[in-house]
């Protein structure tokens, strides 16, 4: 009997941003600056005092943004494992920039340079500040998960239109009629695999899954499309750096491998008349994950407009997961189609 394949229970259900994002730390310190300058531009100093205060004004506060950047995302983690509610995680972004302003601006006053340079800065305005600005942050990047969302459920109808087509169906199930009198053990084992497949696709795709189910997955539904094309498919893995361990541990957004192989099968090998040859190569490099498909190209008359909707319905989800971190390119070369998926390995 195949195992069946466990629901890893890692949605990204917090309300507090991913802090440990490069993408969400640039946007703040972006933000932080351009509201600095802006700030100091309403005075209408001379541009060169006004690049002096804006270096010295920039340090400060891009000092209070990492800071905060670095307990929030200690506070995400936190708050994924253990249940806070939503108005809590909201007070958590605000409550955590004012406290870290109030307590570096304490100690900042205790310096002569610092009381020379802002000799009247008041302490509890600048908390206040410091906390409307990370509630706003916060609310920014939640309004922003939730725009992202209509592009979530459109993808799952999509993922689910595209891989329960009827003729993938039917011919499954007739491959298995035809093995069960003389292959019962294989016709068995095929309609596990069948239904693994099927019950994985009915998962929301926010849920995250590893590595190692993720290709096992994706060997399942391989060997029920070898029935169907036989010798005509042929599948070459290539593992790099990557341990058994690695693969349990590592995690990965649920479907995100096996619709770039069903693209490959459907659009590579299909039209073919050949042997076709489909090649993994997935590689560990640092804390990232490279990914690279390779399948026969046949032309622009094999990639139909529905082919690249559905690679940018993965492109999106990558985008919302793990924002710049993560990148997904496609195109033919040398007479092959490629696909190359980079996002961040974590546990």
């Amino acid at each position: 009997m195949t195992e069946p394949i466990p629901k890893i229970s890692a949605r990204n259900d917090s309300l507090i941003p991913d802090c440990c994002n490069i993408g969400i730390i640039f946007r703040v310190l972006i933000a932080a600056n351009i509201l600095v300058l802006l700030a100091l531009m309403s005075r209408g100093q001379s541009k060169s005092d006004l690049l002096q205060d804006f270096i010295e004004m920039a340090m400060l506060v891009e000092t209070i943004s990492l800071v905060s950047l670095l307990l929030l995302c200690l506070a995400r983690k936190l708050s994924l494992r253990h249940f806070l509610p939503d108005w809590t995680q909201r007070a958590i972004c605000g409550v955590v920039p004012a406290t870290v302003c109030g307590l570096l601006l304490a100690y900042f006053s205790g310096l002569d340079w610092f009381v020379n340079s802002y000799p009247r800065l008041h302490l509890g305005y600048a908390m206040l500040t410091c906390f409307i600005a990370g509630f706003l942050l916060q609310h920014y990047f939640e309004l922003r998960t939730r725009a992202y969302s209509p592009a979530l459920g459109e993808a799952r109808l999509q993922a689910l239109q595209a891989r329960i087509r009827p003729h993938f169906l039917f011919n499954s199930l007739n491959a298995v009629l035809s093995m069960i009198r003389t292959e019962p053990q294989r016709a068995e084992t095929t309609l596990e695999d069948l239904a693994d497949l099927f019950r994985v696709l009915m998962r929301d795709t926010r849920d995250m899954s590893t590595l190692h189910d993720e290709i096992r997955l994706c060997e399942q539904y391989l060997s029920i499309e070898k029935i169907r094309l036989g010798d005509r498919l042929q599948v070459e893995w290539h593992i790099t750096n990557l341990s058994e361990q690695d693969l349990q541990n590592g995690q990965i957004a649920t479907l995100l491998l096996q619709p770039l192989l069903e693209n490959a099968v459907h659009y590579g090998v299909e039209p073919s008349t050949q042997p076709a040859g489909i090649v993994v190569e997935i590689q560990r490099k640092l804390d990232k994950v490279d990914i690279r498909i390779v399948n026969p190209y046949h032309g622009t008359a094999s990639m139909p407009g529905g082919n690249h909707m559905a690679l940018d319905n993965i492109r999106e989800r990558l985008r919302l997961l793990y924002d710049i971190e993560a990148n997904l390119s496609f195109g033919a070369v040398a007479g092959n189609f490629e696909v190359k998926l980079h996002f961040p390995y974590k546990k």
